[in-house]
């Protein structure tokens, strides 16, 4: 899920959609308008899922879409190599979230952790 917003209402620590992409919003630079031109906005963000770095660059009234990110809780059931299931504290529903090796040594069976829901993908939010 996503909605659309104008490039001049972004904030640092919110997110973004670039290239399809879900990232967190890390800078905003933005420029006065020049003689020809309208104002910019320098958008720099890191990828929630990949950790990539992507920037992109758009006029100040531009739309950019921003996906809608549900904070939740779980309680982990399972832990495997690459993914961990988790049962939902609020619907009771079972999922697989994928972790990495430094997840792995943070999770318990048992235990509560938040997780992120974002475009139909989940992320723990293990900090």
């Amino acid at each position: 899920m996503k909605e659309q917003v104008e490039a001049r209402e972004l904030k640092e620590g919110r997110y973004v959609i670039i290239d399809d992409e879900p990232c967190v919003i890390k800078s905003i630079a933005k420029s006065k308008p020049g003689k020809h031109g309208a104002a910019k906005a320098r958008v720099d963000a890191v990828g929630i899922f990949d950790g990539q770095k992507r920037s992109t660059v758009q006029p100040v009234t531009a739309k950019v879409y921003v996906p809608i990110v549900e904070r939740k809780s779980g309680q982990v059931l399972t832990i495997g190599e690459s993914s961990a299931q988790l049962m939902d504290l609020g619907d009771y529903s079972t999922i697989d979230v994928p972790i990495t090796e430094e997840d792995r040594e943070k999770l318990e069976e048992g235990k509560e952790v938040p997780y992120l829901l974002v475009m139909g993908r989940t992320k723990m939010d293990i900090r």
